[in-house]
């Protein structure tokens, strides 16, 4: 590899305008009205071809960030303060030399458009020159080259173009913008998303993105469909593309399940077809609303990480996934046990859900630990096929229905949602309603927690 990344310096310069990177910071310079609009525009200090213009860019943004004056004369002195240039004579001059080549400020889209192009560009001769050294080393597979340049064009429509290290300033940045959207008028869009569950949301803050969530449970208990309650919820409240895998069920079941828990009408009478005018009219009146939500289905069996990230590109507005369950995906992998598939594959879906910024349901099974034991209720130790599962999930939740074991119990209907881990608060146990005629989980009334978001 290090033969590779020295032979890429002796090729040609790639792509880029001079002029087009000048124009813009001396647009800036000139008239710094149009920042916003730069910024808009140039997402990444990279994008800039010269190291110089690249650091000039980040010094914009942080002074625009800071709402701190910006003119020759401040943003000089901010140019010295990084030392971008050998000395402030040399700054100055340059300075004064890239307002005086700003053709037109009322351009300056133009000219970022440029820039852009030019730097999408340079990605992809450096994307086809590895493909072209990792094709010719002969070690990776075609599929595994195949997913790798999937991914590396993905990430250039995304704007991520690798890591960096980045000055906890940068950061600071981020975090105080991040506090401004919190406690701004629209602030809804920057929560985690609601899980319908008002008392479940209190606790862990919704649906958070990037998180890795587990729900596990015996057989039984309905993870399923509280998983598809929690889609559902989801979908109806926000204008979110939703994503279910089913490695077990089919789509028809899958909607048959949402069908009946939306509708109230038993999934006894859907099986059936034994159907009154009176839930014919609920179902269609539910469907109609169903159909509007970006709710979207999978049933291919035995899919893997890589397959998944495959489909969920091609998702524009995409805000959560549901995957049902862990112990039937495939892992892919080679002379390993299914300890070490399952521990890789835990790895690889928290990476997915930081790479795409969304929360990932992820539903898994439970050994039979829990049924030997007094009261039955799920630990962590029952996580089946454990290894890595406990330490990459952000969220570890458990469903447990006492009813299901003893049914003489006084509230067979109430079912405990156990947060035995929570990165973002405590953990706790929270009561619903399960209705099994209707698959469907509800908030209880004596929970009294109004909606947090």
């Amino acid at each position: 590899m290090a033969e590779y990344k020295e032979n890429l310096l002796l090729e040609e310069v790639l792509p880029f305008s001079l002029e087009a990177e000048q124009a813009i910071l001396g647009g800036m310079l000139v008239e710094p009205d149009c920042i916003p609009t730069v910024i808009g525009h140039i997402t990444n200090a990279d994008m800039f071809y010269k190291s110089e213009h690249a650091k000039m860019f980040n010094i914009f943004v942080q002074m625009f960030n800071l709402s701190k004056n910006i003119d020759f004369i401040t943003f000089l002195e901010e140019v010295n303060i990084t030392n971008i240039f050998d000395n402030e004579s040399d700054a100055k001059k340059y300075l004064v030399q890239i307002m005086s080549l700003v053709p037109s400020v009322s351009n300056i889209t133009d000219y970022c458009d440029i820039v852009r192009d030019k730097y999408y560009k340079r990605q992809l001769i450096s994307i086809a020159r590895e493909l072209t050294y990792k094709t010719q080393e002969g070690e990776a597979s075609a599929e595994q080259l195949m997913d790798m340049a999937e991914q590396k064009l993905y990430d250039i429509r995304k704007g991520k173009t690798g890591s960096s290290l980045k000055p906890i300033s940068d950061v600071i940045m981020q975090t105080f913008e991040n506090l401004r959207n919190l406690t701004s008028e629209d602030r809804e869009q920057y929560l985690g998303l609601s899980t319908g569950f008002n008392a479940l949301d209190a606790m862990m803050t919704g649906l958070n993105k990037s998180d890795l969530i587990l729900l596990a449970a015996r057989p039984g208990m309905g993870k399923t469909s509280f998983a598809l309650n929690v889609a559902t919820n989801v979908a109806k409240k926000y204008d979110k593309d939703i994503a279910v895998f089913s490695l077990e069920m089919s789509n028809e079941q899958l909607v048959s399940r949402v069908l009946s828990s939306e509708a109230q009408v038993p999934s006894e009478a859907l099986k059936t077809g034994k159907l009154s005018s009176d839930q014919w009219t609920q179902l269609i009146s539910t469907a109609e609303v169903l159909m509007k939500t970006n709710i979207y289905l999978s049933e291919t069996p035995s899919v893997g990480v890589a397959e998944i990230k495959s489909m969920i590109r091609r998702l524009k507005n995409l805000g959560l996934i549901v995957i049902d369950y862990l112990q039937l995906m495939s892992g892919g992998g080679r002379n390993e046990n299914r300890v070490q598939e399952i521990s890789k594959m835990t790895r690889n879906l928290k990476i997915m859900a930081k790479e795409f910024n969304v929360p990932i349901i992820l539903l898994s099974q439970l050994n039979r630990s829990a049924e030997q034991r007094e009261g039955h209720k799920p630990m962590l130790s029952d996580l089946r096929e454990s290894g890595s599962i406990e330490q990459d999930a952000d969220i570890v939740m458990f469903l447990f229905r006492e009813g299901y074991y003893n049914k003489e119990v006084e509230n067979p209907f109430i079912s405990q949602c156990i947060l035995a881990k929570n990165r973002h608060g405590t953990t706790g146990e929270v009561n619903l309603r399960w209705d099994g005629q209707f698959t469907k989980f509800a908030n209880l009334e004596t929970n009294r927690v109004p909606p947090p978001f």
